[in-house]
């Protein structure tokens, strides 16, 4: 899934994401739990203000991004009828 991502560029020209835009929802970035280099892609595992984990990737020869994997917080959850 193609995704839009706003980042903060730290001292060194390194980008952070800091927030995910994935059609009309919005989601800010509240810990960057690992990075990783690939020899095309920059990947990011990334934590949300909704609680769910995100695995985002960068190609930067593109300047595109995709959302890898999601796994939706247990607060995210529908209840179960009682």
């Amino acid at each position: 899934m193609d995704i839009r991502v706003d980042c903060y560029a730290g001292y060194r020209d390194e980008e952070t994401p800091r927030r995910l835009t994935m059609g009309a929802r919005h989601v800010n970035v509240v810990a960057v739990q690992d990075r990783w280099l690939a020899p095309d892609h920059r990947y990011f595992k990334l934590i949300g203000d909704d609680g769910s984990l995100y695995i985002i990737r960068h190609d930067p020869h593109q300047d595109s991004w995709q959302l890898i994997f999601f796994k939706a917080s247990p607060m995210m959850a529908p209840e179960s009828p009682g």
